[in-house]
């Protein structure tokens, strides 16, 4: 019996194709806006995910204090408050599993007729653990190079390609600030940060080297900053509590008073962006969903049209023999007909509207098969929800007046 109603009801709707592909139009709309609107929203939660594991996981950055000059306070991290021993005496904390002391600062790196201007950071070899990143080549400098102050160098891909090109960096001498140094690595790459900092384009040097030669300081061994990787996420709270118990302790700060220093929760922040990213990708497809509606609506108004306009039909067929449950059926058969012909264009049209986003808009995008087949139920039950009372009007329409309709 399917079957033949089906037959019946792509007839009905090929009668009068304007009117179809007007009805249709909604649903297409509202199918590729949602599609499209949950890519894009999809990828920025990518995108924010991807940077947030590209800082490293359990992460703390402990900052100096704030300095100031002339009466003006320039933030935390200016401050001579960390020392090489504060980050040594934190790596004996139970709770810690890698801690990287570090000094940067800005620096133009020289290779032949090549340089290019970026950031330096002076460091130890377990920057790469606290920050879980790799090497592409060569190797990370160690512990002789940081206590001899050694003149090595670690580059980054993006430092990597500006200075040698295609060309193999490592074994190779540059010149930082003036000063030759041995590269003995190149990164992996890492890509963008959170805050839109390119990750690769940085140079890296041991932490005495930075802090005798290159950028000096006043106080020998102050720190600008001291990440801490804890050993696990759980521990996080108790690794907070003991970084500033201890420093309280080493920087002799009473009860009441200012700490000299900051811990920040890296991860808490992270998880706050990613937060923020699901939120809205929920809001674009919120908002896109409102589209499948009025498209709904489009169909129940186009039913009720075609209910009355074939009132005397419907009189017929009650007259021969039809069931209320039949006629019933036969509408609701086209009102789904008709959302699901729209879906169908609808994904094919958001599909390819993602990929035209993805190409000339610049926008990170994540086409979800989810997304497709919700997208696509969704107009099924929207045909459904939405054609159920015109086709229940019809299947309540009394034979004899029915036939009376002119």
């Amino acid at each position: 019996m399917i079957g033949p109603m089906l037959a019946e009801a792509v007839q009905a709707l090929s009668s009068n194709r304007l009117r179809t592909f007007l009805t249709t139009l909604g649903m297409v709309i509202g199918v590729a806006a949602v599609i499209i609107m949950l890519a894009v929203g999809s990828g920025a939660q990518k995108s924010v995910q991807d940077s947030i594991a590209s800082m490293g996981s359990n992460l703390f950055i402990v900052l100096a204090g704030s300095a100031s000059t002339s009466g003006v306070r320039l933030g935390g991290g200016n401050a001579s408050t960390l020392t090489m021993g504060d980050a040594e005496a934190i790596t004996e904390l139970g709770s810690v599993n890698a801690v990287a002391p570090q000094v940067s600062g800005n620096a133009q790196v020289v290779y032949g007729s090549y340089n290019w201007g970026t950031q330096v950071f002076g460091t130890t070899d377990d920057y790469l653990v606290v920050r879980e990143w790799p090497m592409d080549a060569g190797a990370m400098f160690g512990d002789s190079d940081v206590r001899s102050a050694g003149r090595v160098a670690v580059l980054g891909q993006t430092v990597a390609g500006q200075l040698f090109g295609s060309e193999d960096a490592v074994g190779k001498t540059i010149r930082i600030n003036g000063s030759p140094y041995l590269v003995t690595g190149v990164l992996a790459r890492k890509g963008q940060s959170l805050d839109g900092r390119d990750q690769d384009d940085t140079v890296l040097v041991p932490v005495t080297a930075a802090q005798r030669k290159l950028f000096g300081s006043r106080f020998q061994g102050t720190l600008r900053m001291i990440m801490v990787q804890s050993v696990s996420e759980a521990a996080m709270p108790q690794t907070e509590l003991e970084i500033n118990s201890l420093l309280n302790e080493r920087h002799g700060i009473r009860a009441g008073q200012d700490p000299d220093f900051n811990v920040r929760n890296l991860t808490a922040v992270a998880e706050t962006a990613a937060s923020t990213a699901r939120v809205m990708s929920l809001l674009l497809g919120a908002i896109a969903s409102i589209s499948l509606v009025v498209g709904g609506i489009g169909i129940m108004n186009i039913m009720l049209v075609s209910v009355t306009e074939r009132t005397r039909e419907i009189g017929i067929r009650v007259a021969i023999g039809a069931q209320p449950r039949d006629v019933l059926l036969q509408f609701l058969l086209e009102s789904i007909l008709l959302a699901l012909l729209g879906g169908t264009v609808g994904v094919l049209i958001g599909v390819g509207g993602t990929l035209i986003v993805e190409r000339f808009a610049d926008v990170p995008v994540l086409i979800s098969s989810t997304a497709i087949v919700l997208a696509f139920a969704v107009s099924a039950s929207v045909g459904v929800f939405f054609g159920w009372y015109p086709a229940r009007k019809a299947a309540r329409l009394e034979p004899i007046e029915a036939l009376r309709y002119h």
